[in-house]
């Protein structure tokens, strides 16, 4: 046999694999380079040494750069207060409580909270003490022993949520959650349909994707799940008409899934009864209430769960964000007994490698411990409403571009009269020192969502600084030239 073609068995698989066929590993002089580049990247991970100026802007440079490469480089551009400030350069180092520093030292208020991660702050000592203590343990599952931490926090959670919501999943993220209530949904009730209400946002999977209630994100992936319905966000009328007409065309719906409160739409409330009403709805019609409370629960809105402002218990609730206390990705779908019986014979028709891992689980723990026993739901209602004065006031001295403040809890969200009016109050507020950002699904609404332990004092110093950046961008906007009639 030519030795060019000499081949290598596999002692299992029988398969031939002819030496000539190139391999993917990296070549030798890049082997050297990755390797030192490591060690540089580790240096900066652990630090190893103090920054001096020189290390800083090195950090920088090889940052953008990176980014421009390897990651994706329209992310550069897409920041609302950075780009508009025009210092794509600012790179966070450090953080703690509701301050977040640059690495050239400059200190920001932080009141955009992660999109909703940090409801305990930054770095909240409990929560790493307890991850930590458990990275000497055990970081990850062996995924054949019990892991007695994800047991804790299934039984604490099992025990605070709402009504008999007690059997949970783990997961890493807040579109797994989704994705596993759909899955459920559909197993339980052997149906294919869904409702979802415009404005949602659910996560960018495929099945979350589907029920998404924004054509930017959902066209470039067409086609996606079938049998997908939208009816207007807050309008009871609307679902009652949809329902009826979907009931009389033998469609069949497996659930309806929304938020309690609309986070990316920009912060968006339903009417008093809103939630109330759907329940009776969806018990009418024999399908289930998928709560998506990814962003709204764990205490943001002024009680752990939102649906509690209402007395509603959904039959499939969904978490993430804050869950892991701002140290870890962690997420979760629950459900009550009688639906979770479909699981029971088969456990594997949905699991993760990673959910649930000790490490998520040790932080899920300690943000329990911290939101029950700092209070955080009270303060978030207490200072939610604090804050809503003050903005509404503000709202009245720039009604020409502050158009409406609305929100529950600490969930804020401020429109302005366009989305270019959003961008430059974001950035001034940057330069001023405090980080807010847009929502996703509304340019021109801006969300205020400090963590829920976040002082007065720091409320105060922001609240200043939107005054000062609202008369500036009022008098900026007033002294603009208006463009020439076509």
């Amino acid at each position: 046999m030519d030795e060019k073609l000499q081949t290598q068995i596999e002692p299992h698989t029988q398969a031939v694999i002819p030496e000539s066929i190139p391999t993917t590993a990296p070549k030798p002089h890049k082997t050297v380079e990755i390797l030192r580049k490591s060690v540089e990247y580790l240096d900066v991970v652990s630090a190893g040494k103090k920054l001096d100026p020189d290390d800083k802007n090195h950090i920088i440079k090889h940052t953008l750069e990176n980014f421009d490469d390897y990651f994706n480089k329209g992310f550069l551009q897409y920041r609302k207060s950075v780009a508009e400030a025009e210092d794509i350069a600012a790179i966070e180092w450090t953080g703690q409580g509701s301050i977040i520093e640059d690495i050239m030292g400059r200190k920001f208020i932080d009141c955009l909270g992660g999109f909703g991660v940090y409801n305990m702050g930054i770095r909240h000592p409990k929560i790493i003490a307890a991850v930590k203590a458990q990275l000497e343990r055990m970081p990850l599952s062996s995924q054949e022993l019990l892991d007695p931490l994800r047991g804790f926090l299934a039984e604490l959670l099992g025990e605070l949520a709402p009504g008999d919501l007690q059997e949970c999943f783990f997961i890493s993220n807040g579109t797994d959650a989704v994705e596993g209530a759909l899955k459920l949904a559909r197993l339980y009730t052997k149906k294919t349909g869904f409702i979802s209400t415009t404005g949602g946002f659910h996560g960018k999977s495929m099945g979350s994707l589907s029920v998404m209630g924004r054509a930017v994100y959902r066209k470039p992936f067409h086609p996606l799940l079938p049998d997908i319905f939208f009816v207007d966000y807050g309008d009871i009328k609307d679902m009652e008409r949809e329902l009826r007409k979907l009931h009389d065309l033998g469609e069949d719906i497996a659930a309806i899934i929304l938020e309690p409160v609309q986070g990316e739409a920009g912060a968006v409330v339903p009417p008093e009864g809103y939630l109330r009403r759907l329940r009776q709805l969806c018990d009418e019609y024999g399908i289930l209430l998928i709560l998506d409370e990814v962003q709204t629960g764990m205490g943001r809105t002024g009680r752990v769960f939102a649906c509690e402002h209402e007395g509603v218990t959904p039959d499939i609730i969904c978490l993430g964000k804050a869950l892991g206390g701002g140290v870890m990705p962690l997420s979760a779908f629950m459900s009550t007994p009688k639906i979770w019986k479909v699981l029971e014979d088969n456990p594997f028709l949905h699991s993760s490698t990673f959910g649930g891992n000790p490490l998520a689980c040790a932080a899920g723990i300690a943000a329990i411990n911290v939101m029950l026993e700092e209070e955080l739901p009270k303060q978030a209602a207490e200072k939610g409403a604090y804050l809503m004065k003050r903005l509404r006031s503000l709202h009245a001295l720039y009604p020409e571009i502050l158009k409406e403040v609305r929100g529950k809890g600490l969930l804020i969200g401020l429109e302005f009269s366009d989305r270019f009016i959003g961008y430059r109050v974001a950035a001034g507020l940057f330069k001023r020192g405090v980080l807010v950002a847009g929502t996703l699904l509304s340019a021109r609404t801006i969300r205020i969502e400090p963590a829920l332990n976040i002082s007065y004092e720091l409320l105060d110093n922001m609240l200043d600084k939107l005054n000062d950046t609202l008369k500036q961008v009022e008098k900026e906007t007033k002294d603009k030239p208006a463009k020439p009639a076509p």
